[in-house]
């Protein structure tokens, strides 16, 4: 885990893509998209099976390393009206008994709109973005929100880095403008995606913004780039 400081408040990065916001001890998680491969496969396409074991597993990690008491996710928890079927909502029981002293929170992302709340008996409370909690604006899609600095999700960041034998690889990485005030538009965080089976978009810093790609168990710093 890697401790950074962003609009004056202390927030730990995590490599499974978490937030930990220290104060709130609220984790923040983005792009979960719980049962985005059954419904691959009820469409037809042949993709992997455990995706939701795999990412309720690392939640659970997760839980037990920060000592957190709530997780917010910031959007696009299921990925669609299929996703409700019978062995994810089964799963994602079984977890939430496991679980039942976490409050879990989701802000409503453009994946939700189309597969609908998560089901009553899992606890949340949902609500529209933004959300407000210390100086930040909680939501999904990485927009500017005046007076808070905003943590969001929606674009699976990476980056693409070379290799010492000249490949490529594509590291799932935070980003986060700068918080200082002095860039109009640039005070705006997006996490990686959380889910286990998700894509990734390649991004172009600017700036004055801080890239802190994950690599294994490991989260590193990128220099920022300068600002003119």
């Amino acid at each position: 885990m890697l401790r950074i400081r962003i609009a004056d408040a202390d927030v730990v990065l995590h490599p499974s893509g978490a937030v930990l916001l220290s104060a709130q001890r609220t984790i923040l998680v983005a792009d979960a998209h719980f049962g985005k491969a059954v419904s691959f496969r009820l469409l037809g396409v042949p993709v992997p099976r455990g995706t939701t074991t795999e990412t309720l597993d690392g939640l659970s990690a997760v839980l037990a390393e920060t000592q957190a008491r709530r997780i917010v996710f910031l959007g696009d928890f299921l990925h669609s009206r299929r996703s409700h079927a019978v062995g994810t909502l089964a799963a994602l029981s079984r977890w939430r008994a496991c679980h039942r002293d976490i409050e879990l929170t989701l802000v409503r992302g453009n994946h939700d709109d189309r597969a609908g709340d998560p089901p009553a008996d899992l606890d949340f409370t949902v609500v529209d973005e933004p959300l407000a909690l210390g100086p930040f604006a909680l939501c999904h899609h990485p927009r500017p929100v005046a007076g808070a600095y905003v943590l969001a999700g929606h674009w699976h960041p990476c980056i693409s880095v070379r290799g010492r034998a000249f490949e490529r690889l594509r590291l799932p990485c935070f980003w986060f403008g700068d918080d200082s005030g002095a860039l109009p538009g640039h005070g705006v965080g997006v996490l990686p995606a959380f889910g286990s089976f998700t894509g990734m978009h390649r991004i172009e810093p600017r700036a004055g913004d801080r890239i802190f790609p994950i690599a294994g168990d490991r989260v590193r710093a990128i220099p920022a780039l300068p600002i003119a």
